[in-house]
C-alpha cells in the first residue's frame, strides 16, 4: 500500500482539490478530518462529473416525473458544489492492514473501482490502487529458499495438489528425477494437464515437466 496520502479538509474549495490531483500527478484523494477519520473521496471521476452535470439540461416536466428527487438532488449538489464535501464520494469501499492480497484484487474487480482506502479503527493509514497490486506482482517474492531437491520438489508438488479441489492425487502419480517432474495416471480433460503443468513449473526448483497421462472418463479406470 502507499502510506503516505495526500488529504484534503471537506471545506477545502473543488478547485483547490482539482489543482492538488493536477500538481501531484494523483487520480483521487481522500477527505478526512482533524483525526485522520475518512469521510470521504474525490477522484478525477468525481470533478469529470461536476462539469459534465453544469452542462446538462434541466430535465423536462414529464421527464421529471418519473425522475428519483433524492438522486436529482444528489447530483445537483455534486455538480454544483464547492467545496470536497459536496462533491464527495462516501459510499467507500475500505481494507484493513491485515487484509489479503488476493481479496483486495477481488474487491477492486467486482466494485469496479481503482483503488481501496486502508483504515485502522476508521482513521486512515494508507491506499492500496491497482498500481500497488501491479507492482506487488512484478517484485521478487522475499521468501524462505524452498528445498529444490527431488524429494523437496516432490513433497511440495503433493501438497500443492491437495490444496487445490481439481487436483486428484488418487488418479495422478507423481516422480521427480533430477529436478523433471513427470505425470503419470489418468485425468478427465486437456485442461487438468494444463493445470498440472502450471502448477509444477511455479514450484521452486523444477527444471521441466513432462506429461503422460491418458484423457479419459475417470470412471472407466475406478
Amino acid at each position: 500500500m502507499t502510506p503516505d496520502v495526500v488529504t484534503v479538509a471537506p471545506n477545502t474549495p473543488v478547485m483547490g482539490v482539482a489543482r492538488l490531483l493536477a500538481e501531484r500527478h494523483i487520480s483521487a484523494v481522500p477527505v478526512t478530518d482533524a483525526d485522520r477519520k475518512v469521510l470521504g473521496i474525490v477522484s478525477e471521476g468525481d470533478l469529470m462529473r461536476q462539469v459534465a452535470g453544469r452542462e446538462e439540461e434541466t430535465p423536462g416536466f414529464f421527464r421529471s416525473l418519473f425522475a428519483d428527487p433524492t438522486r436529482m438532488a444528489e447530483q445537483y449538489a455534486k455538480s454544483h458544489g464547492r467545496t470536497a464535501a459536496d462533491i464527495m464520494t462516501t459510499n467507500l469501499v475500505t481494507v484493513t492492514e491485515d487484509t489479503p492480497v488476493g481479496e483486495i484484487a477481488e474487491l477492486l474487480e467486482k466494485s469496479n473501482i481503482r483503488r481501496v482506502i486502508v483504515v485502522r479503527d476508521g482513521r486512515l493509514v494508507g491506499i492500496v490502487s491497482r498500481a500497488d497490486l501491479l507492482r506487488a506482482l512484478v517484485s521478487p517474492p522475499t521468501t524462505t529458499p524452498a528445498d529444490t531437491s527431488d524429494e523437496g520438489i516432490y513433497r511440495a508438488v503433493m501438497n500443492e495438489m491437495k490444496k487445490q479441489p481439481w487436483a486428484s492425487t488418487f488418479y495422478t502419480t507423481v516422480v521427480v528425477k533430477d529436478g523433471i517432474v513427470e505425470f503419470y495416471g489418468y485425468c478427465g480433460s486437456d485442461e487438468y494437464r494444463r493445470a498440472l503443468r502450471v502448477l509444477a513449473e511455479n514450484i521452486a526448483g523444477v527444471k521441466g515437466v513432462k506429461d503422460h497421462l491418458v484423457v479419459g472418463p475417470l470412471y472407466v479406470y475406478s
